[in-house]
């Protein structure tokens, strides 16, 4: 076995390794919001979850594409290697400190700023080849980050209103009821979403490694083995559940009933869904903690817990600089092996 092989099972070890703590991480993303409005039972929502995750990666390849070709042109070889062993590195650390205090950061962002400082790290050492394709991030990942809170922010507070108004004279323990069962089928779209968006940027990685190993001509193509094993991990990790985040998001961003979290999850995987089929690497995680926001503040500005909200947004900044600089400290310390 060459070393070359070596250092792309390597690539592809750690980059399922991060696919299975991104499951971990944002099972928050699907189910929070079901489990604390008792939608669904913890287990019940995580199998759901997992179940809608391995589905919804089959349907991601065209973020997958962004992610093996829009963010960093890694140079062939073992240098090429070294740099996306790195960047997974570094987004995998952020995601196990976030994880560790409950805070619902952006795993995809972690991945994007791991590569960018990974990438950064190797011009330092002056390799030929490694590049940060700087326009692909403004316009598929930056003004995406931004703009994505703020649709969900505003558009989850505009489907609470219409729900408000339109179920006015309803019984509010019927209405309940069937916003409980409504809220499956919106979890579920959740889940579908989430696949499509974390699965694919794993198997944008796999294909990355594959690429720089001499062992694909191009980062376009995805093996169809590529999408069964990302998403297989992925609903492996969903499944083991992130309950530190789940806790976060159910309930200290604030307290949830049934219609609202309906439309908070109705809006989010809309918002999945859209920016999946562009292509758009966004964050699961801004999506659905932004409707929740927006469908909050229609009850009470007070009602969202603001000082929790400051924290998860301080998160959000921190994620690509943090991300980038430990994948600065794994590049330099992964380099003699690549």
């Amino acid at each position: 076995m060459s070393a070359q092989l070596v250092a792309v099972l390597a690539v592809i070890l750690v980059a399922l390794v991060f696919d299975y703590t991104n499951g971990f991480h944002d099972a928050a993303n699907a189910i929070a919001t079901s489990v604390s409005t008792r939608a669904l039972s913890p287990r019940t929502g995580l199998i759901m979850a997992a179940l809608g995750n391995f589905v919804g990666a089959h349907l991601g390849g065209a973020v997958a594409k962004t992610v093996g070709s829009g963010i960093i042109s890694p140079p062939a070889g073992m240098s090429g290697l070294g740099i996306v062993f790195a960047g997974v590195v570094g987004a995998i650390s952020w995601n196990l400190i976030t994880w560790y205090f409950g805070i619902p950061s952006s795993s995809s962002h972690a991945l994007v700023g791991g590569l960018v400082g990974a990438s950064l790290g190797a011009m330092l050492f002056d390799v030929e080849g490694a590049t940060v394709l700087w326009a692909g991030i403004v316009e598929k990942v930056v003004i995406p980050m931004v703009a994505s809170p703020l649709v969900g922010f505003t558009l989850g507070g505009l489907m609470m209103i219409a729900i408000m108004w339109i179920f006015r004279r309803g019984n509010p323990r019927k209405l309940n009821k069937g916003f409980r069962y409504a809220q499956t089928v919106s979890a579920a779209a959740m889940s579908v979403g989430h696949g499509m968006q974390d699965a694919a940027k794993t198997m944008g990685i796999v294909v990355l490694a594959l690429y720089a190993g001499g062992y694909q001509d191009n980062t376009s193509h995805i093996p169809e083995w590529v999408f069964w094993t990302s998403s297989t991990m992925l609903a492996l990790g969903t499944y083991s559940g992130g309950w530190r985040i789940i806790r976060t998001l159910g309930r200290k961003v604030i307290d949830l009933d049934p219609p609202q979290g309906f439309a908070a999850e109705t809006v989010a995987s809309g918002v999945l869904f859209t920016t999946s089929w562009l292509g758009l690497p966004i964050s699961t995680t801004h999506s659905i903690t932004s409707a929740i926001m927006g469908v909050g503040a229609t009850k009470r500005i007070s009602a969202v817990r603001w000082s929790v909200a400051g924290n998860i947004l301080v998160a959000w900044v921190l994620t690509f600089p943090a991300a980038g600089a430990i994948a600065v400290i794994a590049y330099l310390i992964a380099r003699p092996l690549f």
